[in-house]
C-alpha cells in the first residue's frame, strides 16, 4: 500500500513535525511505501510567533520526506496536488490544526481526489482553535469538506468535528507516546547534565508559552507559603510566543525568583529527555486543550503529571494514579503539588505511569487509520 502524509517535518520543528516522522516511521515498519510531503513555507515569518520555525542536526535518514508545499502560494498548492497526484497513492493522511492552513490543505486534497481513488483521511489535532479568529470556522469548514475520514486524539476534538461535518467515517484513536527523545536517564544523571542542585525538588512546566497554556495557573499556585518551604523549584522550559511581562510581574508580586528557573528559549530535541527525567512532576495547568504532546513525552519518560480538566487531558492521566486532574484554580493546583511532595507519591505514580504508557501506541495509530481507511 502506498501512503503519503502531508504535513511539517525535518527541518521544521515541533510536536506534530515529531508526530508525523513517527507516524511514517510505523507505516514503513509494517510494510507500506510511505513518505511525508512536507513544507518549503509553513508560516510567513510575520504569523510566526518564535525566533525560528526550523530544527538544527541532521535529517532523518530512515524516512523519506519532500520539502514542497508552501502554505501563501495558490499555484504551489495546484503543483505540490499534482505532484501527491501522480504519485498514485492508496491513502494520503493530512495533518489540520490550525485553521490558517485550511485554504491550502483544502485546495490540495480537492486536487489530490480529483477523479481518482485516493482516500484522504485527516489527522486533526485540533478543529477549533485556542485562539480565535476572523475566518476560523470558514476556513476549517473548507478543509473538512475536502476529507473523507477524520481520527482524532481527543473525544473533545471528535465532538468538535460535528459541528462541521455529519460524515460517519470518523474514529477516535489517542495520541501515541512521544519516543522521537532518546531513552529514560536516572534522575542523578538529568540533575547533573542540567547543572541542577539534587537537594531540591523539581517540577516542570514545558513548551511553548501561550495564554491558553496557563503558566499563570501555576506562577499563582507556586506563591502558596507551603510549596515555598517544601524546597520546590519550578522549570519553565520553553519559548515565549506572547509578551512575557504579565508573567514577569507575577514573579514579581510573589516573590517567585529564588523557586524559578526560567530557560524561556526552544529546548533541543537532545536536550528534552534531561528536563523530563530531572523533573519529579510534569505540570500542564491548561486554561483550553485538546490533547497534548506533553502528556505523551511525559508517558514515554515515566513521569507523573498534574493536568487541569479541559479538552482531552483528563481522559489521558487517570487522577491519581498517574497524575492529578485539576480544576483551573491555583489553590487547587498548589493543593495537589503538595499532596504529591507530603504523601511521597512519586514512586507510586511511576509504576502506574509505566502500565498506562502500554495503552498508547504507534501501531495502535496505524491500525486504527487503517481500519478507518477500509470503512470509507
Amino acid at each position: 500500500m502506498k501512503v503519503i502524509i502531508v504535513g511539517p517535518a525535518f527541518p521544521l520543528r515541533g510536536g506534530i513535525a515529531n508526530f508525523n516522522e513517527s507516524l511514517c516511521r510505523e507505516f514503513v515498519k509494517a510494510g507500506h511505501d510511505t513518505q511525508i510531503y512536507s513544507f518549503s513555507l509553513q508560516y510567513p515569518s510575520l504569523l510566526f510567533p518564535g525566533t525560528t520555525q526550523y530544527e538544527t542536526g541532521k535529517p532523518p535518514s530512515d524516512i523519506s520526506i519532500k520539502t514542497i508545499i508552501n502554505s501563501i502560494n495558490p499555484f504551489n498548492w495546484i503543483n505540490s496536488a499534482l505532484k501527491i497526484k501522480k504519485q498514485k497513492p492508496d491513502l494520503v493522511i493530512v495533518r489540520f490544526w490550525i485553521p490558517f492552513m485550511g485554504p491550502c490543505l483544502g485546495t490540495i486534497m480537492r486536487i489530490v481526489k480529483f477523479n481518482t481513488k485516493i482516500k484522504v483521511i485527516a489527522v486533526t489535532d485540533n478543529v477549533i482553535p485556542h485562539e480565535k479568529r476572523f475566518g476560523d470556522s470558514f476556513f476549517t469548514r473548507y478543509f473538512v469538506k475536502s476529507c473523507q475520514g477524520f481520527v482524532a486524539m481527543s473525544k473533545a476534538v471528535l465532538n468538535d468535528l460535528n459541528n462541521f461535518t455529519n460524515n460517519q467515517h470518523k474514529a477516535f484513536i489517542p495520541h501515541p507516546i512521544y519516543d522521537t527523545f532518546g531513552e529514560k536517564v536516572t534522575k542523578h544523571d538529568a540533575l547533573q547534565k542540567l547543572k541542577l542542585d539534587p537537594k531540591k525538588h523539581y517540577i516542570l512546566f514545558f513548551g511553548f508559552i501561550r495564554q491558553y497554556k496557563g503558566l499563570d495557573l501555576l506562577l499563582k499556585a507556586m506563591a502558596d507559603e507551603h510549596i515555598k518551604k517544601l524546597n520546590i523549584t519550578l522549570i519553565v522550559a520553553g519559548e515565549f510566543y506572547e509578551s512575557p511581562e504579565p508573567y514577569l510581574q507575577l514573579i514579581q508580586k510573589h516573590q517567585l525568583e529564588q523557586h524559578l528557573i526560567l530557560n524561556t528559549y526552544y529546548i533541543h530535541s537532545d536536550l528534552v529527555k534531561y528536563y523530563f527525567c530531572a523533573a519529579d512532576l510534569i505540570v500542564q495547568p491548561y486554561h483550553t486543550a485538546t490533547q497534548s504532546g506533553v502528556t505523551q513525552i511525559a508517558y514515554h519518560f515515566e513521569r507523573p503529571m498534574l493536568v487541569t480538566n479541559v479538552g482531552g487531558l483528563a481522559e489521558m492521566v487517570p487522577h491519581q494514579l498517574c497524575g492529578y486532574v485539576a480544576d483551573r484554580d491555583p489553590q487547587q493546583i498548589a493543593n495537589y503539588i503538595k499532596d504529591f511532595y507530603l504523601e511521597s507519591r512519586e514512586a507510586e505514580m511511576v509504576k502506574n505511569t509505566i502500565q498506562e504508557k502500554k495503552n498508547f501506541s504507534w501501531k495502535a495509530m496505524v491500525d486504527g487509520i487503517l481500519d478507518l481507511y477500509h470503512k470509507i
